[in-house]
């Protein structure tokens, strides 16, 4: 029987089409900017994100770190929340290999760092602190349910930002969910930012890789980051292909995963024993365990007996994440899932 794999959009397969671009691509050395499929690729990109240039890496986490050693310098630092992506779940990067030090607000429950508290975390120039150089935002906004940023909201933190001579770099892993949720483009959501990633191999089903997207004089200096951290793959072109496919192909069936999200947290709220957060506004659903003995270790094996993965958060919280491979019928078998289980 099929596994209804909830944890996380990251594992989806390559559609049909993507394999038979991949075993197609022409390719070349992508170090040496040679590869015709990743150039294409990166252009793409640039465009849907209006910037002037793009660069393939092998991970989003990769973009967001070069990203963030492009922009700041040993002992600079980056203004984040203390939920977001790169914060949470990259592994201490930016201190580890960059030197950079992290000042953490509060995330808000919309996803967002509130503006005042920001221009109150940036440093007076004095010896004593770190030189603040940048704020990092995220859009889908993942630890607060997928929920999308407004494009007024970056206008506002862009604002800021020239005010004090900062630059912004915005981990768009799921930006093309924003934009579908929104009815807005990307490349509006990214427009107040100096640089965006976003992920291919999420929920636009690619197998591999992200592009960061900015300015050209900030893309090749990234350029250079990505070979220092081992990011240089030659003859990525193979990769790219299921990219190019996944931007002209995958985006707009977003609205599905959507619905299917919606489906999945209405289906659950009528499941005793369980609390959803929120009725999702993109791909994600958020729940806990209201007023029963199962622990949340539990939970996950017995739904796994049944056939269906979930993501645990901690303790009684438990993410679902719906994706390209997850039908309707899917979601309704899952929730029968949860019902016997809780029962």
């Amino acid at each position: 029987m099929k596994i209804i794999d909830l944890r996380s959009d990251t594992v989806t397969e390559p559609t049909p089409e993507m394999r038979a671009a991949m075993a197609a691509a022409e390719v070349g050395d992508d170090v040496y900017q040679e590869d015709s499929t990743v150039n294409r690729l990166q252009e793409m990109a640039a465009e849907r994100m209006g910037k002037e240039a793009g660069l393939f890496v092998p991970s989003g986490t990769m973009g967001n770190l070069i990203a963030v050693l492009t922009h700041c310098g040993r002992g600079d630092e980056v203004i984040l929340g203390n939920l977001g992506h790169t914060f949470l779940f990259e592994g201490g990067g930016i201190a580890a290999l960059g030197g950079v030090h992290s000042y953490v607000l509060p995330t808000q429950p919309d996803g967002t760092l509130k503006i005042e508290d920001i221009r109150a975390a940036i440093r007076q120039d004095d010896p004593h602190f770190p030189v603040t150089r940048l704020i990092t935002l995220e859009n889908t906004h993942n630890r607060c349910g997928g929920v999308p940023i407004s494009a007024e909201y970056m206008d506002q933190a862009g604002q800021l930002a020239r005010e004090y001579g900062l630059k912004i770099h915005l981990d768009g892993a799921r930006i093309f969910h924003a934009q579908v949720a929104l009815g807005v483009p990307a490349a509006r959501l990214a427009e107040a930012a100096d640089s965006v990633t976003f992920c291919l191999s999420k929920g636009l089903s690619a197998p591999v890789g992200s592009v960061l997207c900015g300015s050209r004089e900030f893309i090749n200096r990234a350029r250079r980051i990505r070979k220092q951290l081992g990011g240089g793959m030659r003859q990525a072109g193979i990769l790219a292909a299921a990219g190019i496919v996944a931007l002209e192909r995958m985006v707009d069936r977003l609205e599905e995963d959507h619905c299917n999200a919606r489906k999945l947290a209405e289906g659950l709220s009528t499941v005793a024993g369980l609390s959803v957060e929120r009725i999702p506004p993109t791909n994600m659903v958020f729940a806990r365990l209201e007023a029963v003995s199962l622990t949340g270790e539990q939970l996950v094996s017995r739904l796994l007996a049944e056939n269906v993965k979930i993501g645990p958060v901690v303790e009684g919280r438990f993410r679902m994440v719906t994706h390209y491979g997850i039908d309707e019928q899917d979601i309704e078998r899952a929730v029968a899932a949860f019902r016997r289980v809780l029962a």
